[in-house]
């Protein structure tokens, strides 16, 4: 038997919950795709302003790589009851959106400092529906928001808005690579 190969590692979603959103480094191999759960790092609060707005709202956070992951056996991952595993051939389909938010009150200053900026906060998810078991699918959401350790670099040359549709595109063609024409980007 061949063994699994790790491709690719997509250091931060963030997974919206009722209670609290979750944040996940998503480990991609020839076979699977397992999301691994990080540590709570911030406020419910504070996460779904960066799901919102598509950006990390705090810097300090220093992103895994894929070496870091080597030493971990695949196994010891997908036995971790936080993570979860989607093989890939139980995908039916992925699909990438982008929203810009919708302003409330209370978002007045984020408004006021796009305006400033002259840039919009483009927002990208991912919607990924998968079979569990044979009569039954499901589905998993999850926001493309960069870690501020990826973000605050690339600010210096390049607007927020093309950060984060490079951050977004770069993890489509990730998935592209291992989901061959089950993926649609809207």
């Amino acid at each position: 038997m061949i063994p699994e190969r790790r491709l690719a590692l997509i250091h931060r979603v963030i997974v919206p919950n009722k209670e609290y959103p979750k944040e996940y480094a998503i480990l991609v191999t020839d076979r699977r795709s397992v999301f691994i759960r990080q540590k709570k790092t911030r406020s419910s609060f504070v996460l779904r302003g960066e799901m919102r707005y598509g950006t990390a709202l705090v810097t300090d956070v220093m992103p895994k790589t894929l070496e870091d992951y080597e030493q971990t056996s695949l196994e010891s991952l997908t036995a971790d009851s936080a993570n979860f595993t989607v093989p890939h051939e139980a995908l039916v389909s992925l699909v990438m959106r982008k929203e810009e938010p919708k302003f409330r009150a209370r978002d007045f200053f984020v408004w006021l400092t796009m305006r400033r900026q002259g840039e919009i906060f483009q927002v990208y998810d991912f919607e990924m529906n998968y079979r569990q078991s044979p009569d039954g699918e499901t589905g998993i959401r999850f926001y493309m928001v960069p870690l501020g350790a990826y973000f605050k670099p690339r600010r210096q040359t390049k607007s927020r808005e093309t950060i984060l549709r490079e951050y977004a595109m770069d993890a489509l063609e990730i998935f592209q690579m291992v989901f061959p024409g089950r993926i649609a980007s809207r």
